[in-house]
């Protein structure tokens, strides 16, 4: 493991070298530039035009039919979220690493799965009984997922075919997921994002599957075993000590069917995505400022916005050339080169992420293709205050770190301090990795492949953005008692007597 302190002086050495590349063909225009400090009476004038020029709305869903939780479809998916029984070992739920007190996420850099010492504690101080953490990613925080149009998880192997062009089976539209060939849609998919991305933990080895069960069978084989378990029947049938989920379906899908209809993967997968999908929490200030409240933002929130709308080249830091539109992502895919911290992405989907410490090549993994070497999807900024740690890999525990290393990607890699993760946390590959993105991100400013451009701000304007990313809180997801149509209580049912009880490190037990 490496020391927790900043990388060596020889590796600093070589990442402002690969900087210097991207700095020696980059125009004045786009890197190195000093934003202009956004202030004056006018402020609010000012802001408004940017927010009309952007088209903002305030309200990322207006066009979206979202489920609210009230309705038996979520209400069911919310058990199932709770539930340890959709685990191989049933040591591990949907809940363990998404759950609403942590932001929707773990609050890890990145995540543990299976196998943790104590299953029911979740977030800080969480822990593998192999004391690494075994998850490759940070865990990405479901609020709001389903405001996702074109593609989910960080590497974005789950995408709309939509618009996506030629494939070798012509123009083709529907959801690409990992069960198929790059360019071709899953029948099994379902009807949105989210629905098919519940498909995809509960048979990954780190996540939730575990190493016990026969990891190398197909994912179909996997997911049907897993609905038998709920079900009480075929391959399934005794797994469950309490077994009572049948009465749930049939509240939802109706009664009279075969239970291997009833009790199904895909039925399953919907009610996952309902309860992910009703997760809507945009009030933010921000909104409120949108639709015409000046007092919704304070002074410095204010110039942040503005400096967050306004192009590098108008004097502002550009961040809206990424995280556009009112979800504040344009759900595309660029190389940040964040330190690359914890397993990482094995070739191998079967592999033991906790045996060694490995490099993520990001949408490669997905794509294939070289272009897409260490490029990550563009996260929304909803809740960011919420969501950390931030980046991929979570190597950024603080706003102002990823804020930062927006900002000089390399000069933020060669000041890099590791005692800001969890000690657990791996870190051996961190320097070569680093290196080998930058030069990617290098080599992606010369093709033009990338609006990513070094800016020099004042103390101040950080802080003056940070305020501007706060202000996209909506105060529901900081208040356990809003939160509380979103976990579970006594008056909901516990079909199989698996319900995760979480626990956090504050002693705090979730209802």
């Amino acid at each position: 493991m490496a020391p927790r302190t900043r990388l060596p002086a020889r590796w600093r050495r070589l990442l402002r070298a690969a900087a210097g590349v991207t700095l020696a063909t980059l125009a004045a225009a786009t890197c190195g530039c000093r934003a202009a400090a956004p202030n004056g009476p006018d402020l609010d004038a000012r802001l408004r035009a940017a927010i009309h020029a952007r088209t903002l709305t305030g309200d990322p869903h207006l066009d979206l039919d979202l489920p609210h939780i009230d309705e038996p479809l979520a209400q069911l998916g919310k058990k199932l979220f709770f539930t340890t029984a959709l685990s191989g070992d049933m040591d591990t739920a949907c809940v363990s690493c998404h759950h609403p007190l942590l932001g929707g996420g773990d609050g890890l850099s990145v995540s543990i799965g299976v196998g943790a010492v104590e299953p029911d504690l979740l977030g800080p101080g969480r822990s593998h009984v192999t004391g690494l953490p075994n998850v490759a990613r940070n865990a990405p925080s479901v609020f709001n997922v389903g405001l996702w149009r074109r593609a989910l998880f960080h590497d974005q192997r789950l995408h709309v075919l939509a618009g996506d062009g030629p494939t070798p089976a012509g123009d083709v539209t529907g959801i690409r997921t990992p069960d198929v060939l790059p360019g071709l849609p899953d029948p099994l998919a379902g009807p949105d994002l989210v629905a098919a991305q519940s498909r995809f933990p509960i048979v990954s080895p780190a996540e939730m599957l575990g190493y016990t069960y026969a990891a190398h069978r197909p994912h179909r084989l996997t997911r049907a075993y897993l609905a038998a378990r709920l079900g009480d029947y075929g391959p399934g049938r005794g797994q469950l000590q309490q077994p009572a989920w049948v009465r749930e379906f049939e509240r939802v899908f109706g009664a009279g069917q075969v239970v291997e209809a009833l009790v199904s993967e895909q039925n399953v997968a919907l009610a996952l995505g309902a309860y992910q999908r009703s997760q809507v929490f945009v009030a933010s200030p921000w909104r409120d400022y949108v639709k015409g409240d000046d007092a919704a933002l304070g002074e410095s929130a204010k110039r942040g916005a503005l400096l967050f709308l306004t192009t590098v080249a108008d004097g502002g830091a550009g961040c809206v050339a990424c995280h556009a539109g009112d979800a504040f992502t344009d759900e595309r895919a660029y190389v940040l080169a964040v330190p690359q911290v914890g397993p990482g992405r094995h070739d191998d989907p079967y592999a033991d992420p906790t045996a060694s410490v490995a490099d993520d090549l990001g949408c490669w993994h997905a794509t294939f293709r070289q272009e897409d070497r260490y490029a990550f999807r563009t996260p929304s900024l909803l809740n960011v205050e919420v969501t950390g740690p931030y980046g991929h890999s979570g190597a950024y525990t603080t706003l102002a770190g990823i804020v930062r290393h927006h900002l000089d990607a390399a000069a933020a890699l060669a000041a890099y301090d590791v005692s800001q993760l969890e000690p657990a946390v791996q870190t051996a590959r961190l320097a070569e990795s680093a290196e080998r993105a930058l030069a990617k991100l290098a080599e992606d400013r010369r093709r033009g492949r990338t609006p990513l451009a070094d800016v020099t701000l004042a103390d101040g304007q950080v802080r003056d953005l940070i305020a501007f990313l706060h202000a996209l809180t909506d105060p529901c997801v900081k208040d356990p008692a809003c939160l509380q149509p979103w976990l579970l209580g006594p008056e909901d049912a516990d079909p199989d007597g698996l319900r995760l009880a979480a626990r956090f490190a504050a002693g705090k037990v979730a209802p």
